[in-house]
């Protein structure tokens, strides 16, 4: 057994498990509500996975609920990309996922295998990595470098360092790239001793837009890509909802499954969880080489209170007792072929000059999908290695979440929005001003923040004579986001 599967069990094998949780944000729904609601409805989740927030905010929810057990999710940590460890941001970042896994006492510390921020460009929901094995290798030498700070920030603390777990991101429309999603994984795990996150529903995303629902079942496409991915490193489940364009469908939509195509869905936590997500659960758990499973959230931030106690109970009810003896089972020993492709992992090493190649890759990529160049132009991406719906994602998708996502501009400018309509200043023209060129963030990323600078500078290119207007509104709208993100538990007394 290599020493970085040795390493990985080492650190499973102290952890506790946690069993069916909840991954929340602190403000949306308000998270004193929902725990307010569950106990009402006597409900009770076994530990939050919390989304990152202010250090105020953590600190207060700790105080306030001292018994909860919790993990982190964070955010910033773009580990997909081969030129983060020269971001400006980074050590700034690091140390903030130090510092609230420890406010916490977190489990586990997760981080999606995806980036907002690619080569200067950002976005504002995640992009999925280029699959290539090149890819895969500087992911696992950006984990490891995550691990590596957290080990030295948590020495002598405690139990130690909480272990780093690496999301399965979703596919939103497309996928770029010559590797399949499991192999990608497997040379991560190769050469790195994180654990992984498997969600259940960005599983049903890339059976949808790899193109695999055209060749195969979803039964059968998940027994393939489980049989090839590293199920035995995956440390948490994630289940959250499904619906077209981001956001909740009716009932009729969610029952859709005409026999010639998938509905469009993409991940949306506000969404319900669809039924057909409920046998991808029973399938994942039912995999001999789960082995290492501590712990299943649903994923609730931004879904409305009645339909989080509704979906729970249903998840306590029929998983509640039913997996979390999985956690505890004897390790068998990994089959020669996981020995073998760990060792030949650890000797992979990418060269400066191939590190330069995928940065170079992942410019083309942002351009692409960004709009300011073809998918099918010539250049590092080649078009056979591009599968789903990219221009579903380039001529609707983006344009809405610069526009309307994250706050929507005329709500959040209306007089300046107002001036921009008399004016005759079409509004659509921030997308593309948004990805102009590439600039190299100076801060720490924050999409809203980012938002209001870019729609200033806009509006200042635009109509000069809208100027104060503009600056009027950014400054009302950054003091009230500050207010709004102040912590939200009014004590410190647990209710546990």
């Amino acid at each position: 057994m290599s020493s970085i599967l040795a390493t990985f069990e080492e650190r499973t094998a102290s952890m506790p498990c946690l069993g069916l949780g909840l991954s929340v944000d602190l403000y949306t729904p308000d998270l004193e509500e929902l725990m307010t609601a569950m106990l009402q409805h006597k409900l009770s989740a076994s530990y939050l996975e919390v989304f990152k927030a202010t250090d105020e905010g953590l600190l207060a929810l700790k105080q306030r609920y001292p018994d909860t057990r919790f993990a982190y999710h964070g955010e910033g940590l773009w580990v997909t990309q081969p030129e983060w460890s020269a971001d400006p941001t980074l050590y700034e970042e690091l140390q903030r996922v130090a510092r609230h896994a420890r406010t916490l006492d977190a489990a586990w510390v997760t981080i999606e295998c995806a980036s907002k921020q690619i080569a200067g460009y950002q976005f504002g929901t995640y992009v999925p990595p280029i699959y290539t094995k090149d890819g895969a290798r500087v992911t696992a030498s950006n984990v490891r470098m995550v691990q590596e700070f957290l080990d030295e920030r948590f020495a002598g603390v405690g139990s130690g360092a909480p272990l780093f777990l690496l999301e399965v991101a979703p596919l939103t429309y497309f996928r770029c790239g010559d590797l399949p999603v499991p192999d990608f994984f497997r040379i991560i795990t190769d050469c790195a001793p994180c654990g992984l996150v498997l969600d259940i529903g960005h599983l049903w995303t890339l059976y949808r837009y790899t193109g695999a629902w055209r060749r195969q079942s979803l039964e059968d496409y998940v027994r393939d890509f489980l049989g090839a991915f590293p199920l035995e490193r995956v440390v948490e489940l994630h289940v959250a909802g499904l619906a077209a364009s981001g956001s909740d469908e009716s009932d009729r939509e969610l029952g859709a499954h005409h026999p010639a195509r998938l509905p469009a869905w993409i991940d949306a936590h506000a969404a319900r969880i669809p039924p057909a997500l409920f046998d991808l659960v029973r399938q994942v758990l039912a995999h001999p080489r789960l082995r290492h499973l501590k712990g299943m959230a649903l994923e609730v931030d931004t879904k409305a209170i009645p339909t989080i106690l509704e979906e729970f109970a249903w998840f306590t009810r029929v998983f509640g007792e039913q997996w979390p003896g999985r956690a505890d089972q004897e390790k068998s020993a990994e089959s020669s072929r996981a020995t073998t492709l760990e060792a030949a992992g650890e000797s992979e090493t990418i060269t400066p000059h191939r590190r330069r190649c995928l940065a170079e890759e992942y410019r083309a990529y942002a351009e692409a999908i960004s709009g300011r160049a073809s998918a099918e132009s010539t250049g590092p991406i080649e078009t056979d290695r591009w599968s789903g719906e990219i221009d579903r994602y380039r001529d609707h998708y983006l344009p809405n979440e610069i526009l309307h996502w994250g706050g929507d501009l005329r709500d959040m400018f209306p007089e300046t929005c107002r001036l921009l309509d008399r004016a005759c200043v079409p509004l659509e023209g921030f997308v593309s001003f948004w990805f102009r060129e590439p600039r190299q963030l100076q801060a720490p990323y924050d999409f809203f923040f980012l938002k209001i600078e870019r729609f200033v500078e806009f509006v200042g290119e635009r109509l000069q004579s809208a100027n104060e207007t503009v600056r009027k509104e950014a400054a009302e709208l950054r003091a009230a986001y500050r207010h709004a993100n102040m912590p939200v538990f009014a004590d410190s007394r647990g209710l546990r």
